[in-house]
């Protein structure tokens, strides 16, 4: 081992371990415990980690159907023609989900100085398809338009950013509707794991209740996705994905192997794609061609074509709805991203405990912006951190070298887009729900002993898999927490502190006046005459990289979750 230990010293004393505060650099800031090739494998972990995103987000977004257009009113679930198309679309958004993640990832480490990933965010995605743009185009925006406002969303992102906005509301949102939010989207992941149309195909919409059993052969279904009793739960792919995809993969989460969620995933594709099989994801028919001859490929660059640069700007028939869709892109935006990040830097031990700000912060929000609105040109949902990059902190990754290496990793990805285009929707249903299962771990730390807490709390979780939609869960929850607490301030008010809740002082304080102040990190640096960073004199003489210090977790909330978590 003496070439890597010698490898990292010569590293970290030059201008990469400078740049980047690598240990033995002599930076007053350096990060200890931060090595060269430490950080190379904390980012393949990363990357192993969050690498079904790929498969999953272009398999969600493609349910919306694109830039393709369905004549009967959204179903479309015979049209050769339509279905042929909705598979270049996959193909599409295999490379753009790839690009943007490589693209973002790695400017987060480079810039930011952050071991943190980023890709179309799990949640944002789904809310994105079913319920803004609609199952194959059924809903109430166009998936052109919706771009747009992602695009739009963007920019408003980085002007929150630069003067410090985004971090302010992120930070005096309740405590409660952020962990419900995490919650209820889990659950709605859920949902849309246990469906046809992106998961195992086990709960179909019911005709006498709103949800039924299903897991039919596809020759059983009706039209509505109906099975009848004597054929249910007997889809031989439903139980390849349950078995291989799910329970496989839960076994592998609960050893913590280095990307157990995407060995399943390969398992399950291995499987189904065989043509011979009842369980092939190529059958003998018009798409299943067009599927196995894309796939021969293996490894190709398949060019951004019907999704790249697609905006529609002409919004004013789309206007209420359009503003709707943008307002809750920025607020779940707000939750999912910023959460994240503060949770993975709090894990690399990168958060200032009095400002409970982070190093690189206002930077790290720049790029994720921008990061968003490129997105939008390729044609992919917002883009956000994924808390998958604990795998990497947790393999000791503390600077952005992580980040650039997992960059570069999905960089590759995009040369094997056949492959990534060609796992079937049973192989990632079990992933949506696993997913699901980790992002609901937060409803324990909800405050349930306090109803002013717990009933906006409870409402958020239930009004998003209930109404199948992330906004209009997050709008109830919001505005019930307003009604409830307002009206228990005004009743104090009136009675002069007479008539109070028995238990008002089991509430979770909540104010404005977040701890820290209003201004982002780089006002608080010019302010303190710390901007001028590449005159400060190093404290310390580089030192020899010998044994890699053992990462010591303090406690089990130090700990990252596997599974995109919200906040």
């Amino acid at each position: 081992m003496g070439w890597v230990e010698n490898t990292n010293r010569r590293i970290a004393a030059g201008p990469i371990g400078r740049w980047f505060k690598l240990d033995g650099c002599g930076h007053p800031k350096e990060r200890k415990g931060s090595y060269f090739f430490t950080e190379l494998r904390a980012g393949l972990a990363t990357f192993f980690a969050m690498a079904y995103i790929i498969a999953v987000n272009a398999s969600i977004v493609a349910d919306s159907g694109g830039t393709c257009e369905c004549p009967d009113g959204g179903r479309c679930t015979d049209n050769t023609e339509y279905l042929l198309c909705q598979s270049e679309i996959k193909r599409d958004l295999v490379t753009a989900t790839a690009a943007i993640s490589a693209l973002g990832t790695f400017f987060m480490g480079l810039l930011a100085n952050l071991p943190i990933a980023v890709a179309p965010g799990m949640g944002l995605n789904a809310y994105f398809a079913y319920t803004v743009v609609g199952l194959h185009g059924s809903g109430k925006v166009p998936y052109e338009v919706a771009l747009t406002s992602i695009f739009i969303e963007g920019f408003i992102f980085f002007g929150l950013a630069l003067f410090g906005l985004r971090q302010w509301l992120a930070r005096i949102i309740p405590r409660s509707i952020k962990l419900a939010t995490s919650v209820g989207i889990g659950l709605f992941l859920t949902l849309i794991g246990l469906t046809y149309a992106e998961g195992i195909g086990l709960v179909v919409g019911g005709k006498e209740v709103p949800t039924a059993l299903a897991g039919c052969p596809p020759q059983y279904r009706d039209q509505f996705g109906q099975c009848p009793d004597s054929q249910k739960m007997r889809n031989p792919t439903m139980w390849i994905g349950i078995f291989c995809g799910g329970v496989l993969t839960a076994v592998l989460l609960m050893y913590r192997v280095k990307g157990a969620i995407i060995a399943g995933i390969l398992l399950v594709s291995a499987i189904s794609w065989p043509r011979p099989t009842p369980v092939t994801y190529f059958p003998y028919t018009p798409v299943g061609d067009d599927r196995f001859e894309f796939f021969r490929k293996v490894v190709d660059f398949h060019p951004i074509g019907r999704v790249l640069n697609v905006q529609d700007w002409n919004i004013s028939g789309y206007g209420g709805q359009f503003g709707l869709a943008l307002v809750t892109f920025l607020y779940v935006d707000i939750l999912d991203c910023t959460g994240t990040l503060y949770s993975m830097a709090r894990y690399a031990n990168l958060v200032d405990p009095v400002t409970q700000d982070f190093e690189g912060s206002t930077v790290a929000y720049m790029v994720d912006s921008l990061t968003i609105s490129i997105g939008a040109l390729f044609g992919t949902p917002p883009v956000t951190a994924f808390v998958e990059s604990g795998a990497g902190i947790g393999e000791g990754g503390k600077t952005g070298l992580t980040a650039i290496s997992s960059g570069l990793c999905f960089f590759i990805a995009i040369f094997f887009s056949p492959i990534f285009a060609s796992i079937p929707p049973w192989a990632t249903g079990c992933v949506l729900i696993l997913v699901g299962s980790m992002m609901t771990q937060a409803v324990v730390e909800i405050n349930w002993t306090y109803l002013g807490d717990a009933i906006p709390a409870f409402v958020t979780i239930a009004l998003m898999p209930f109404t199948y939609s992330i906004a209009d869960g997050l709008i109830a929850g919001i505005c019930l927490y307003l009604l409830i607490n307002s009206l228990v301030w005004v009743i104090e008010k009136v009675s002069g502190g007479r008539i109070v809740p028995p238990n008002k002082d089991q509430k979770e304080p909540w104010t404005w006046r977040v701890e820290g102040g209003f201004a982002p990190t780089w006002m608080r640096m010019v302010k303190n005459g710390e901007w001028k960073f590449w005159e400060s004199k190093p404290t310390t003489t580089p030192a020899v990289v010998g044994e890699e210090p053992e990462k010591k977790v303090s406690s089990e909330k130090d700990a990252p979750v596997s599974g995109e978590k919200m906040a």
